[in-house]
């Protein structure tokens, strides 16, 4: 995994969503995770668990490979959700997760997985799927969008673009294919 960053920082991925204004925010618990899926790690990761748990919000601790597991997963979360929800013509997160499109979501997290994991040097945990489908039922309602490509999608397909330079086969066929018609490549 990718140890460069400065040991004095704090990272958190937070599972945090808030519908409208003054609504209360929806925590990142799911059937799966019922300890909640936000995550925190660095020097004052404790401090920011305790003002997140000050909220009613739960936030865990990892460190090393699992923070960075759980990193990739959230990013693989979000770029997968919105591409095949604008392949299907806009459709929100819960329905992304509907069995109507299990075969194009499936098969876009599994490249995802393959090559992300590759990448930052981390294994995901079996179940990555499932648990992304529980999570995508919290937001359900929530709008599917292609954006802030650069470190979104634009990670992964520069993983794609460097193995074809290099004369290999892409390692995501699929979602360079999803770009491409979505008109974003």
């Amino acid at each position: 995994a990718d140890q460069s960053l400065p040991s004095s920082t704090t990272q958190c991925l937070l599972y945090l969503a808030v519908p409208s204004l003054g609504a209360p925010p929806i925590d990142g618990i799911t059937s799966l995770n019922p300890e909640g899926l936000t995550a925190a790690n660095g020097i004052w990761a404790e401090e920011l668990a305790g003002r997140l748990s000050r909220g009613n919000l739960k936030c865990n601790l990892k460190h090393g490979d699992d923070f960075m597991a759980a990193a990739l997963e959230k990013h693989i979360f979000i770029c997968a959700t919105n591409v095949i929800g604008q392949l299907n013509g806009g459709v929100s997160f819960g329905e992304v997760y509907s069995t109507k499109y299990a075969e194009q979501r499936n098969e876009l997290i599994d490249e995802m997985v393959t090559a992300g994991s590759k990448k930052v040097g981390v294994t995901l945990q079996p179940g990555t799927a499932d648990r992304l489908a529980a999570y995508a039922a919290s937001v359900a309602d929530f709008p599917t969008g292609v954006k802030e490509f650069e470190w979104r999608n634009g990670w992964f397909y520069e993983i794609s673009k460097k193995a074809m330079e290099a004369g290999e086969k892409d390692p995501m066929p699929f979602h360079t294919e999803a770009l491409t018609t979505l008109g974003v490549l």
